[in-house]
């Protein structure tokens, strides 16, 4: 994927040169069909399966394109083969609303999903929130399987209280044997989140974190990491 400083919202000419670096480090092919944004704004379930918000990737900052042509790109780019699309919130925040701040693959056919107590109507993210939630809850997989929904709560009274702050429990990293997740200071929340997580993955060490510093520049672990894949 090519990265344009989030559409073009911060200066970005080192940042986009890092795939190119990584691929000449690695020796490895670098393949570029064109499509523009970020990893945190797309979910993959490992078996043909996508979930994003268009706000992030249909939208003229990133890829000045119809959803059709950008859907055949990310097929395309991460070798899938469905993109579930929900629509997201656009200019709000820098990411346009990356889908990884609000749900995640936890497995094949099986979403975990950060929700409010209730839809506020006031709140275009609460109202978003909801709205994946129940595009999700009536899709099915690439594979025709319908979706399990695992809803975590957000916290109620996280530390930081900024309109800002990003208070993500899925905004987690996997990584080799464990898990990175955030912890915000709200204590029944955490620990709900902490149990959730350490049952969704068994055979992996959850470890919380104070995030505070990544929430307050609009982001959280798994927007600070990525994944290498063994090669």
């Amino acid at each position: 994927m090519n990265f344009n400083g989030w559409g073009g919202k911060q200066p970005h000419d080192n940042d986009g040169r890092v795939a190119m670096e990584v691929a000449s480090e690695l020796d490895l092919h670098l393949f570029d069909n064109g499509i523009v944004g970020e990893p945190g704004g797309v979910e993959t379930d490992g078996q043909g399966t996508l979930i994003a918000h268009e706000s992030s990737w249909v939208i003229d900052n990133r890829n000045k394109a119809s959803r059709q042509e950008v859907e055949r790109k990310l097929l395309n780019a991460l070798g899938a083969d469905k993109v579930i699309w929900a629509p997201g919130v656009a200019g709000a925040d820098i990411t346009d609303y990356h889908i990884d701040s609000l749900a995640r693959f936890v497995a094949p056919g099986k979403v975990l999903i950060q929700l409010p107590a209730e839809p506020d109507p006031e709140d275009p993210w609460s109202l978003a929130a909801f709205e994946t939630h129940d595009i999700l809850a009536e899709a099915t997989d690439a594979r025709g399987r319908p979706l399990e929904i695992v809803v975590i709560p957000e916290p109620v009274r996280p530390r930081v209280s900024s309109m800002d702050f990003v208070a993500s429990y899925v905004n987690y990293f996997v990584c080799n044997g464990g898990l990175i997740a955030p912890q915000f200071g709200d204590r029944r929340t955490d620990e709900e989140a902490l149990d959730t997580l350490s049952r969704l993955y068994p055979n992996r060490e959850v470890v919380q974190l104070n995030t505070d510093a990544l929430g307050e520049i609009g982001g959280g672990v798994h927007c600070a990491t990525q994944q290498q894949p063994k090669v």
